[in-house]
């Protein structure tokens, strides 16, 4: 494999590679604002350049210097190349660079939300001067609100273009354009548009300083007090990797996690707003059990003996009905407890929403339709206990003959709002009923036991994406006090029938199905911004 130098350190590299993309991928630190893995290579921001000398076929193929600096994230490497980024010239260019885009910057660091993770201020410090030579009065620039998510403070931007490239080149909407020339030019939204697509707030991640902020996140927590958790999108099917940031048990923002092969380095608004029923005042939070007709508040142990109890007396058939918004190891342990209590049980997946058509963008980034994660892991977990498995529609027509012999229910569900439809709660008719939810419900007054559970930001599993593809996640936050989750219920239900007490544990659980997950680090967008606070 060719190999060339960066700073002292030898790399190997792949044709058509350039050199800020092999440093990086050795962590090597070159600064850089404009350039971006999944956006087109423009050069403009200039703090990148590098001192290269390079082989000279004509002269022996001896090392010879080239004329002048040159743009390390546009230069493709060769052979034998030795780049300086660390040379007196090369930091000279870093030093003015940093000056430059420091002119007519307000220096707001204090009330900035991009403050502690800000591209801008680890380059001043890095590679900036200390004092300011600028004497003049700095040009203003207004704050706008520029779409449904986002706002722009153009005083703060240095003129990357990555948001404009990302509405061009990746969403192909072309809201975003750059209005003006010199040291008046600024980003902008055409006269009557603004920033609407899908995928709109991924500018917010694509700006390296404070220009472009989440109006959702505006003021709410500084990012050094957060805790960032690797997850994977719980509300669709597109498998999506992301980072679940928080502080103090609660959920404050998602971010986009790089994976080429699942979400690129994007992540829709769907995605990134819609895990608000997390911290919903409505959650349950306490298992009950039904008694002259009213639900009141029982103790774990209670409700799993209620739970076995009403099974079993009930007899005939019993329906276990898997949510899809369940991880895949929750799915197998609730089969088993499910055959625990009763000989003769039918099994199905439970409503798979699906909202328009898959939608596929210019760099292969796809939004999926349906709305649910892990429809096919829970299908695949239910056929390893049992050879038939059921739609939700044909349940529904199962439960719409009266001659089923369907007497009693286990029902999940775990979805983000209400999913129970008039229809489907007649056909549950006055049969026992068992329900594992996190919200409220029509069926929640009609169950005989109910089993709060939590959200796939509270628990660990894995999904498996339209792509078929399985991914593990960690929980991010603490269970809710007086919930639990679906797969230490279904032992806790096991145990209710005669097993030994276990604790969830789903990478055991995954070993135990035989199941490989996609594993996908995260990684450091800047290496230099950890080396930064390292010295700090």
């Amino acid at each position: 494999m060719p190999q060339l130098t960066i700073n002292g350190k030898v790399c190997d590299f792949e044709q058509g590679q350039s050199i800020l993309e092999v440093a990086l991928a050795n962590e090597e630190a070159i600064p850089h604002y404009c350039w971006h893995e999944s956006l087109s290579v423009v050069a403009n921001c200039r703090i990148c350049l590098g001192e290269v000398w390079a082989p000279n076929p004509r002269n022996e193929g001896k090392l010879e210097a080239w004329p002048k600096l040159v743009p390390t994230c546009q230069t493709p490497c060769s052979e034998g190349m030795v780049v300086h980024t660390d040379s007196p010239k090369a930091i000279g260019n870093q030093k003015s660079v940093m000056e430059y885009l420091l002119i007519n910057h307000p220096v707001d660091c204090p009330v900035c939300d991009q403050a502690g993770e800000c591209h801008l201020q680890d380059y001043a410090y890095q590679y900036g001067r200390a004092e300011s030579r600028f004497l003049e009065a700095k040009i203003k620039a207004p704050k706008k609100d520029i779409g449904e998510h986002v706002l722009l403070y153009s005083d703060r931007c240095i003129m990357c273009t990555r948001c404009v490239r990302f509405t061009q080149e990746i969403t192909g909407t072309g809201e975003l354009i750059v209005d003006g020339r010199g040291a008046t030019e600024q980003i902008d939204v055409f006269p009557g548009m603004g920033l609407d697509n899908e995928l709109s707030a991924n500018v917010v991640d694509l700006c390296p300083v404070g220009a472009l902020l989440d109006k959702d996140f505006l003021f709410k927590k500084r990012v050094w007090f957060l805790t960032k958790t690797p997850s994977i999108d719980g509300l669709t099917a597109s498998g999506d990797n992301l980072t679940i940031e928080h502080a103090e048990g609660s959920v404050h923002r998602f971010k986009p996690r790089p994976n080429p092969a699942i979400n690129r380095s994007w992540i829709t608004d769907e995605v990134r707003y819609g895990w608000k029923f997390v911290a919903s005042e409505d959650r349950l939070n306490q298992p009950q059990r039904q008694q002259l007709n009213e639900l009141i508040d029982c103790k774990w142990d209670k409700a799993c003996e209620e739970a076995k109890k009403g099974i079993k007396t009930a007899g005939d058939k019993c329906v276990l009905m898997v949510s899809p918004m369940l991880a895949t190891e929750e799915a197998y342990l609730l089969g088993q407890a499910a055959k625990a209590m009763s000989d003769d049980v039918v099994f199905a997946v439970g409503p798979v929403p699906v909202d328009g058509q898959d939608k596929t963008f210019a760099n292969g980034y796809t939004i999926s339709a349906e709305k649910a994660p892990n429809a096919r892991g829970v299908r695949q977990a239910l056929e390893k206990v049992s050879e038939s498995v059921l739609s939700y529609e044909e349940l529904c027509e199962l439960l719409a003959d009266k001659k089923s012999g369907v007497k009693s229910f286990i029902l999940t569900g775990n979805y983000p709002s209400d999913w129970v439809t008039k229809d489907f709660a007649k056909l549950i008719g006055r049969n026992f009923l068992v329900l594992i939810d996190t919200l409220p419900s029509d069926l929640v007054k009609r169950a005989n036991v109910l089993m709060p559970s939590v959200t796939w930001a509270e628990k660990d599993g894995s999904f498996v994406n339209h792509k078929g593809i399985a991914q593990a996640f960690d929980a991010a936050i603490p269970e809710l006090e007086g919930a639990k989750s679906e797969g230490q219920i279904a032992l806790d239900l096991l145990k209710a029938c005669g097993q030994e007490a276990k604790r969830y544990n789903a990478a055991a659980i995954r070993t135990e199905m035989g199941i490989e997950t996609a594993v996908n680090e995260p990684k450091a967008d800047r290496v230099e911004s950890e080396m930064v606070f390292a010295e700090l």
